[in-house]
């Protein structure tokens, strides 16, 4: 969790150019947010660094519009290629599911990354 508040922090910098974020409120209260930037070293290539959304409105497509959103704003700079990373574990079959859903496909697969028996998982989609 710290990690996505510092993410969430740096991208809040006026003028920051390595992170972007958009958020979803309903009723003027935070309800989900997406954090993405530019891959370093690459021409055109995204990370999606972060996507949350508060348990009460899952299964409503805040998170949906959140990426809709992060790949129209991508589609408008004329990126080419969207980076996710995620984890092999069971815990994360439903965060999976829900790039699957919106198209996002593996790359590639590195065995035993954050542990073993916990693989990273990298998804891509082109835009």
């Amino acid at each position: 969790m710290g990690v996505a508040i510092e993410l969430v922090d740096l991208a809040l910098q006026p003028n920051n150019p390595d992170y972007k974020i958009l958020v979803a409120d309903r009723d003027g209260s935070l309800v989900g947010y997406v954090c993405y930037g530019p891959t370093p070293m690459t021409e055109g290539t995204y990370d999606l660094y972060w996507i949350a959304s508060d348990p009460t409105v899952r299964g409503q497509g805040i998170g949906a519009s959140l990426i809709s959103g992060m790949e129209a704003d991508l589609r408008r700079i004329q990126a080419r290629i969207i980076r996710v990373e995620t984890s092999a574990t069971e815990a994360y079959g439903p965060t999976r599911g829900f790039y699957a859903s919106m198209k996002y496909t593996e790359e590639a697969r590195i065995r035993d990354f954050y542990k073993v028996g916990d693989d990273l998982i990298i998804l891509t989609k082109r835009v």
